[in-house]
């Protein structure tokens, strides 16, 4: 289950004899990816603190977050932040470096998990895409249709979405059940759509190579 908007999700309770560990501080938004990459990997020496997935809502508020949580980690080999830019615009990054722990590469999601090589190629030819992941296909309306107001103004949709042309779906598992739900959130957009398969993309390379260091 993702973590209530208003509270953290904390794995396993830190940090109970956390020396030789690793601990990732991610966005609840990927609290599934992450578990299931941890998974795959067989990595129980990983444990993962996600903060709100709301955060993403005041982007502003993310650094401040980041930093509060790395400051109350104590006795971990590494702190590693499962967070890219996220709309803070340069900040998380330099908070980081400032607090000598690594981050996520990448200006946002959609970027590591399309893979940030490969969404530098294609960008500059999605200018009008809009992008749902799996979680926000899952929160679509509390992320997206509440929060813009088009529960109660419908007509803000052509405001706000009128230069875009498509709705890409960026899969990280295959559920048919989600792609119904994107394919649902295109048409209330009235987007093309495209569902684009990514798996975990950049996310579980750097997990691999945080959890193998």
């Amino acid at each position: 289950m993702i973590p209530p908007d208003d509270i953290t999700l904390t794995e396993a309770g830190l940090p109970a004899q956390a020396q030789g560990r690793i601990l990732l501080i991610a966005c609840g938004a990927l609290a599934h990816e992450v578990l299931a990459v941890k998974r795959l990997g067989g990595w129980d020496h990983l444990d993962l603190q996600c903060l709100p997935a709301n955060l993403h809502l005041r982007p502003d508020r993310i650094p401040d977050a980041v930093a509060k949580a790395i400051g109350e980690a104590e006795g971990y080999q590494k702190v590693f932040i499962l967070y890219a830019d996220c709309g803070t615009g340069g900040l998380l990054q330099e908070r980081c470096r400032q607090l000598g722990v690594e981050m996520l590469q990448g200006p946002h999601c959609y970027s590591f998990f399309e893979g940030n090589a490969r969404f530098a190629e294609i960008v500059g030819d999605e200018i009008t895409t809009f992008y749902l992941t799996d979680f926000l296909t899952r929160q679509f309306d509390a992320f997206v249709w509440r929060p813009m107001g088009f529960d109660k103004h419908p007509e803000l949709i052509r405001m706000m979405f009128g230069n875009y042309t498509r709705l890409v779906y960026q899969a990280q598992t295959d559920d048919p059940a989600l792609d119904a739900k994107a394919r649902d959130a295109a048409a209330r957009l009235g987007l093309a759509y495209e569902r684009r398969f990514t798996g975990y993309g950049d996310l579980a390379v750097e997990i691999a190579r945080v959890a193998q260091s």
